[in-house]
Order: C-alpha cells, then sequence, then structure tokens
C-alpha cells in the first residue's frame, strides 16, 4: 500500500510572493518541494538535516 505525502506550504509563503516550498513528512525524513512546481520532484531531508537547513537560512535572514 502507498501511502500519499501531506504536503504543506511554509508558513512564510505569501500570496503571489513567487518562491513557495512546501514540506512532508515522509515516514522519518522531511521533503522539500517547490509549489509552482510539484511534479518537478522533491529534496528529501533527514529530520536532522532539515532542522539545519532550517537554522542555517535562519541565520542568513537575521
Amino acid at each position: 500500500m502507498t501511502v500519499q505525502a501531506r504536503w504543506r506550504k511554509s508558513s512564510y509563503s505569501g500570496g503571489d510572493e513567487g518562491e513557495c516550498v512546501e514540506v512532508a513528512d515522509l515516514n522519518g525524513h522531511v521533503g522539500v518541494r517547490d509549489s509552482k512546481n510539484p511534479d518537478a520532484g522533491h529534496l528529501t531531508l533527514t529530520r536532522r538535516d532539515f532542522a539545519a537547513l532550517l537554522t542555517r537560512l535562519a541565520q542568513r535572514t537575521a
């Protein structure tokens, strides 16, 4: 049985801003994809690497 991933848009993605990402729980990993082009595929990260990515991005915007 294949389970469909539940993709959700980032809370930082606004209405018409154009830079939107979606994330999904992928059985212990995190999927990240472009919400404007979901059929292009996604990046799969471990939860630890996803947390590190978020930390790094937060540092860049601070």
